[in-house]
């Protein structure tokens, strides 16, 4: 990256604050790098572990699957289901608040005993299922901005402040020679004045 810049104090001054901003957000962004790494791995672990429970208790249940064929359909479903927004190093992230359900009534004379169950047990399936999908999308989320980070902490630390760094070094070697220059002319001119005088007198 190219960086624009005359030669002048100015140009010198606005080039070092431009170095100091970049110098002083370079540990904040590594931290923030490192801390959103560490939360996509959590993030990706605590998706699998419910993945890994909702199988777990899916196959639980295989035994009784023969009975599902009287459960109604429709008996129950989701309505509504509430998020939150948690940060995470600085990032908006989602987190399962609460599932509405719609439970239609029923007759407990009439139906199996083990109704009540199985609205519970649909309950706590949905639950770990939806938790589970939010938990990936909280990841992609973090993700997305862990590869931002790193973007930007590549930029400033490999491009931009390098760069500033140079252009800063070729102003002051252009100042120190222009001031060099100006130094030899003056003492030229100051030793011409001066063989001028002796040759007058």
């Amino acid at each position: 990256m190219a960086i624009k810049f005359q030669y002048n104090k100015t140009s010198l001054t606005n080039l070092g604050k431009q170095l100091k901003v970049r110098q002083n957000a370079l540990p904040t962004l590594k931290n923030k790098e490192s801390a959103l790494r560490t939360a996509v791995q959590a993030a990706k672990n605590e998706s699998r572990r419910l993945e890994a429970e909702l199988e777990t208790a899916l196959a639980g249940y295989k035994d009784i699957s023969a009975l599902w064929n009287e459960f109604e359909p429709g008996l129950i479903r989701i309505t509504d289901v509430d998020l939150r927004t948690v940060k995470v190093a600085g990032v908006k992230t989602p987190q399962l608040d609460k599932i509405h359900y719609e439970i239609r009534p029923f007759n407990a004379f009439v139906k199996p005993a083990w109704f009540a169950d199985g609205i519970r047990i649909l309950q706590d399936l949905t639950r770990i299922g939806i938790e589970s999908e939010i938990f990936e999308q909280k990841r992609q989320i973090l993700e997305f901005n862990r590869k931002k980070t790193t973007q930007k902490v590549n930029l400033y630390e490999k491009v931009q402040i390098p760069g500033y760094q140079e252009a800063i070094r070729k102003i002051k070697r252009y100042m120190e020679d222009e001031e060099n220059l100006s130094k030899a002319a003056s003492k030229i001119v100051k030793t011409r004045h001066e063989e001028e005088e002796e040759a007058e007198q």
